[in-house]
């Protein structure tokens, strides 16, 4: 379980300055899912280590606003590294991965991003690819018509 002191130091991306003390400290980045906290802490704890983690909900928090808080932070501070943490299949969370994709289009940024998504229990990169394929079901139907057609 997560420990105390993990909880006493959560922080929301939203409620977080985009140059605050802790990013600039430790540019490397944990954007996650808010339900990752309460589904799966053991993954979240082990993601949080040496990084500065901020949680998300794309159900209550929309989009445009996670994507220019992102922005806001790559355009201020030198981000080393940048994770995207959620579970897979949920039509909420898919979209903190686009909201970060969309930050980093519109403010030009290099920043190294890595896309995680948790599914049965376990943490799995996602291609920069395949989230941006996500955006368009007519390319996600003809994949699935293409795979059909190979079996």
């Amino acid at each position: 379980m997560m420990s105390e002191v993990r909880l006493l130091g959560y922080m929301r991306l939203l409620s977080t300055n985009a140059a605050s003390k802790q990013i600039r400290s430790n540019p490397r980045l944990l954007i996650y899912g808010e339900c990752v906290r309460l589904e799966h802490p053991e993954i979240l704890e082990e993601l949080c280590k040496g990084r500065t983690s901020l949680a998300a909900c794309p159900e209550s928090e929309h989009i445009n606003l996670i994507a220019l808080k992102v922005a806001s932070i790559v355009s201020r501070v030198k981000i080393e590294e940048l994770l995207v943490l959620s579970v897979d299949g949920s039509p909420h969370c898919v979209q903190l991965h686009h909201a970060v994709e969309e930050a980093l289009k519109i403010s030009g940024s290099p920043v190294n991003v890595k896309h995680l998504v948790i599914y049965k229990g376990k943490t799995s990169e996602i291609s920069k690819e395949a989230v941006k394929t996500a955006r368009y079901l007519f390319k996600v139907e003809n994949l699935i018509k293409k795979s059909q057609n190979l079996e």
